[in-house]
């Protein structure tokens, strides 16, 4: 890609990328609060405001490296978690799984909010707000899949802890250890796919669930 592309897709990226990264951290803080648990709003965390949520290199750094590397086909970051006490939950097992369900939740919305703007962006026939509309879905839709995924520690991981017995919660949460790991892995797996194969190979696996996603966004919208 060369630069003056990459300027231009950068620019219609950052701000709904910023927004899907931190809102989602928020959101575990709004629910881990409303649960009981104080930490994070002790911190300040409990905020809309995306600067409280920023992490210079997840939220900035490692997006734009990735979507200067993929061409533009691939993007990912993340904001500074959001404290969470479990033990200071009042229901800590099913209460945890709610507070990690809220930031893929919070990523729905805002894809259906992206989706709303784009049908305002085709009929005003305003090109650029339409293209970053098509970003905020894009990324709101991934943000949400890939945290949807059953690896701890991602969302998707304390989902299925929380719903599983507990004796076999506790077997699935020695897994965390690897679960970084697993995470590079499939963030190295996208790149090469998105810069290699152009996501013949890794899509046939990921796809499905972006595509759902995008198809009861596309629904409820009625795009």
């Amino acid at each position: 890609m060369d630069v003056p592309n990459l300027v231009q897709t950068v620019a219609i990226y950052a701000l709904p990328l910023l927004f899907a990264i931190t809102l989602h951290e928020a959101a575990h803080g709004y629910v881990a609060r409303h649960f009981g648990d104080m930490t994070a709003y002790a911190q300040g965390r409990v905020s809309l405001n995306p600067l409280r949520h920023i992490d210079v290199n997840g939220t900035i750094l490692v997006p734009l490296a990735l979507i200067a590397l993929s061409g533009g086909k691939f993007a990912f970051g993340w904001a500074k978690p959001v404290p969470v006490n479990y033990s200071a939950l009042r229901k800590p097992r099913q209460h945890m799984a709610w507070v990690a369900a809220s930031g893929p939740a919070v990523n729905f919305a805002m894809a259906l909010g992206w989706a709303l703007v784009l049908k305002i962006a085709l009929e005003m026939q305003a090109e650029p707000l339409a293209r970053m509309a098509i970003a905020g879905i894009m990324v709101n839709i991934v943000v949400m899949a890939i945290n949807l995924l059953p690896i701890l520690p991602l969302d998707g991981g304390r989902i299925l802890a929380g719903i599983l017995p507990r004796s076999l919660a506790r077997e699935y949460g020695k897994a965390e250890r690897w679960g970084g790991y697993l995470l590079l892995a499939f963030i190295a797996a996208s790149l090469a796919d998105a810069w290699l194969a152009d996501g013949r190979y890794l899509g046939r696996v990921f796809s499905p669930l972006v595509e759902l996603i995008e198809a009861i966004v596309r629904t409820i919208a009625s795009l």
